[in-house]
């Protein structure tokens, strides 16, 4: 054997690290302090820490106000950590970020009336402690079992899903069984929770094992990282060992290797790597003449930093002036509150939580006294830049909010950066009060940009003129004859209105708008009035729509002889004066005739000399012709009841 190909990522994760300093620190403080089962799957460590006087047990019920529980990494279940609260029971929460943000999604997709969907291992202590966060969920080990349930009749498709995976779940498992569920169920919210490490673990762990003789792999047995990463190796090594520590290798293990690889789960301690690092070089020590230092090799697993770079770390803790995020390198990274919002009323906490993932841009690095600051606020800024530029190339509608009213136009916030829309593509009329807009949420394409005189040009107009556009074709290749809309009256003549449906103007007549008599439409609508209409005849090659209000379903004759007879007395409106008479209508659609006789008690001239246009008044309803569809009216039968009526022929007869 003369190589041993070492993980770079080989070794304690984040929230591993994390969990075995705060359980160390909170040890040191003294206390009874438990741990509710094993802090991590590793037996090394655990025994570490009862030797530092943090005992196990597996009955929290026994805990009191005196006791300290530091709450294991892979989470607890939450009646668990309720219970504790209620007893007055000191937690200290050493569960790993990404498991709580997984906690928390699965918390809030129940809430909003979503199946939360676990892909993981059901019995595994992480992926019980996020289960517990919801009432009902669905936990699938991979896509056997999700396509065994969605072969059941208990499946329901039509449910809205959120799906997560267990953080050290297998990314192939994930994939197949989350590709099934959005291929079968209507709405699905995938988030990809695997931890970022364990990706990096395990895809390393592949292209390792895919060029060494025997692949030796180091965990606890009972840790489902390190089984998955035995599992992954054995894909592409005939020979993969899985061992807890040195001691269980032998000489024979790696008879006829030329190279061997090492990987580690990630709840193995740095100190057990080097001691296994070290009995596998052991033979290739004398042929080599040199051994790469442990050290150095989990320094190459370190990230290096550079000013400018963008890096994408885990938020680690919140303070009020500054948010600490692990950025996987040497130096510990920071975000100072100045960098991270630009509004100064803003918390940190409500901007980012602990467990987070961040993507931000270093600032500036000192590597002599092992710092990095960083900036969400910049990295922020540039990317609404680029996606400005982006959005000019694939000509993308953004959304914006017009701000002010500038020389020649408007301008409008489109993500914090100033977008000046001149007059002629605001989409309004010429001459228009552009002033009016402001404070109004707008849609616009960006048509110029130049980064470097920070001025960008946007139209309003051209997403305007689209929409129309594509409402009219819907409107044209979807019109028949009696359809119904609903329209917006845009402007008025003598004859009718035009009103808008959507994208294409048609015209109502004059005659179409109310059943009773009226000389103009502003009698009855006004510009800006919401009509309904349909549809009564349409040209598509003029593009000429004829449009009508009244109700031609009801017959206004009808309804006035199912209200009246002859006698009746009936508040009419006069809405035509004659030489002979006036007409009145008793109801909308159905006027009468009052003859000029029928008028007064007296003799008149004119019927303008008692009456006018649009006078009430009530009269009698004399005669009733059915077939002809005429009615005679007296105001006189009413005044002296005595008085000759004059017969419907004769007033016939003067109409005519």
């Amino acid at each position: 054997m003369r190589e041993v190909m070492l993980a770079k990522s080989a070794g304690f994760c984040y929230g591993v690290r994390r969990a075995v300093e705060l359980a160390r620190r909170t040890a040191e403080g003294g206390g009874n302090c438990w741990m509710l089962g094993d802090l991590i799957h590793n037996r090394f460590v655990v025994e570490d820490l009862a030797r530092r006087g943090i005992r196990k047990t597996a009955d929290s019920a026994l805990l009191g106000p005196d006791d300290i529980v530091i709450i294991r990494s892979h989470g607890e279940l939450k009646s668990v950590l309720d219970a504790l609260e209620q007893r007055g029971v000191r937690c200290v929460n050493a569960t790993c970020p990404n498991v709580i943000r997984i906690q928390r999604l699965v918390a809030q997709a129940e809430a909003e009336g979503r199946q939360p969907v676990i892909i993981g291992e059901a019995a595994h202590p992480e992926v019980a402690g996020i289960a517990s966060w919801c009432l009902s969920p669905l936990v699938f080990d991979g896509p056997e079992s999700v396509q065994a349930w969605l072969d059941t009749p208990e499946s329901k498709r039509e449910i809205p899903m959120t799906v997560v995976a267990q953080t050290t779940c297998i990314r192939e498992l994930f994939e197949s069984s989350w590709k099934i569920i959005k291929k079968e169920c209507t709405n699905v919210k995938i988030f990809d929770t695997i931890c970022d490490a364990t990706h990096k673990r395990q895809s390393e762990a592949a292209e390792i094992a895919s060029q060494v003789d025997v692949m030796v792999v180091v965990g606890d047995r009972k840790s489902a990282n390190t089984k998955h990463l035995t599992e992954i190796c054995m894909q592409s090594c005939s020979r993969v060992l899985q061992i807890e520590a040195a001691d269980e290798l032998s000489a024979d293990d790696f008879n006829g290797c030329s190279v061997a690889g090492l990987t580690a789960g990630a709840s193995t301690p740095a100190g057990i790597i080097k001691e296994v690092y070290a009995t596998m070089s052991e033979e290739i020590k004398a042929a080599e003449g040199k051994e790469e230092s442990f050290e150095e090799l989990l320094n190459q697993s370190f990230k290096t930093l550079n000013n400018g770079d963008r890096v994408t770390g885990i938020v680690t803790a919140i303070t009020p002036t500054e948010v600490q995020v692990d950025v996987g390198a040497k130096q510990a990274a920071y975000i100072k509150l100045s960098e991270l919002t630009d509004d100064p009323t803003v918390k940190p906490e409500d901007v980012v939580h602990v467990g987070d993932e961040i993507e931000t841009w270093v600032v500036r690095v000192n590597d002599v006294e092992g710092y990095a600051e960083l900036s969400k606020k910049r990295l922020d800024a540039a990317k609404v830049w680029e996606n400005i530029e982006q959005a000019v190339e694939e000509k993308t509608v953004l959304d914006g909010t017009v701000t002010e009213e500038n020389k020649g136009g408007i301008v409008v916030s489109v993500k914090g950066v100033r977008v000046f829309v001149p007059a002629s593509q605001s989409g309004q009329p010429r001459g228009a009060d552009l002033s009016a807009m402001k404070g109004q949420k707008v849609q616009l394409r960006i048509t110029e940009v130049n980064r470097a005189r920070r001025r960008v040009v946007g139209s309003i107009r051209s997403v305007t003129d689209e929409a129309r556009r594509a409402a009219q074709e819907e409107i044209w290749s979807n019109i028949e004859v009696g359809k119904h809309y609903t329209g917006t009256v845009k402007s008025m003549t003598s004859y009718g209105v035009f009103v808008d449906i959507g994208g294409v103007d048609g015209m109502v007549h004059i005659s179409e708008l109310s059943w009773s008599r009226i000389k103009t439409p502003s009698e009855v609508c006004k510009v800006g009035d919401t009509m309904e209409v349909y549809v009564i005849s349409f040209d598509p090659e003029k593009r000429k729509i004829s449009l009508g209000v009244k109700d031609h379903s009801v017959d206004p004759w009808q309804v006035f002889m199912d209200r009246y007879s002859v006698g009746d007395v009936a508040n009419v409106r006069i809405v035509k004066l004659m030489t002979f008479g006036a007409f009145a209508e008793v109801v909308p659609g159905v006027d009468g005739l009052i003859h000029i006789s029928q008028i007064a008690d007296r003799r008149i001239e004119k019927p303008e000399d008692v009456l006018s246009e649009g006078q009430m008044v009530d009269a009698k309803i004399t005669a009733i012709d059915e077939e002809k569809k005429k009615i005679s009216l007296s105001i006189r039968a009413l005044l002296t009841p005595a008085a000759e009526e004059v017969p419907a022929e004769e007033e016939a007869s003067a109409e005519e």
